[in-house]
């Protein structure tokens, strides 16, 4: 964990071979695989058959899309959302996000508004707070270009990893801006679901508060 907290192994890159492994830090290999298993199981680690170990990237098709729990009730995955970007900007964090993102009061914040649509039609509409010492640079421009999902963005050219996220879900209506926004009728039921999500060490470094229209969809989750 050390080594992947500290960056010397990075996103998509090959870790040493438990024997390596076990040599480096005098233990034996049982113990390395253990650690491995338990890392892969959390979506740090991959292991690819006749390949070897690498760090995980939330390039990887099966984990990159391992936050967004709205399922279609017609079957299609998630993953074929288009995004559209209503708004990116730089500004002092107000008071409940400085808190949420353990920031002092008055640090600056990137806020995300973008829509997730499917058919043409807005199913999420996202607000999302990021800590602006942690993406400096990152501007609607960039945003629009950038064709893959966001967490590898953030992975790619800002070096910060969404390792887990908790969430908050209640049920909300529709204000007359949002309903607008998400073709509904003011009034009608959303889910909101608030996200914060963590990097290494448990640091938060990202607050998003998203609204789903469930009418052709649920939100599924699996529980162990």
């Amino acid at each position: 964990m050390r080594g992947l907290q500290g960056g010397e192994w990075r996103p998509g890159e090959a870790i040493p071979s438990e024997l390596e492994l076990a040599a480096r830090f005098r233990v034996s290999q049982g113990t390395v695989r253990k650690a491995i298993d338990e890392l892969a199981a959390e979506n740090l680690l991959v292991r690819r058959q006749g390949k070897g170990t690498f760090v995980a990237t939330h390039n990887e098709e099966k984990i990159q899309y391992r936050f967004l729990r709205l399922q279609p009730e017609d079957g299609m995955p998630p993953l074929r959302m288009q995004r559209q970007f209503l708004d990116c900007r730089r500004l002092r964090a107000p008071s409940d996000v400085a808190r949420a993102l353990d920031l002092r009061a008055g640090d600056t914040v990137v806020q995300i508004r973008r829509t997730l649509s499917q058919s043409g039609v807005a199913v999420v509409l996202d607000d999302i707070w990021l800590p602006g010492s942690l993406f400096k640079g990152l501007t609607a421009e960039r945003l629009s270009e950038y064709r893959g999902p966001l967490y590898s963005l953030f992975e790619s050219e800002f070096g910060v990893r969404m390792i887990r996220a908790e969430e908050k879900i209640r049920a909300v209506v529709a204000d007359e801006a949002t309903a607008v926004v998400l073709s509904v009728q003011a009034g009608a039921p959303l889910l909101s679901v608030e996200r914060l999500s963590m990097t290494y060490g448990d640091k938060p470094v990202e607050l998003r508060r998203g609204l789903y229209n469930t009418h052709g969809h649920h939100y599924r989750n699996e529980l162990s």
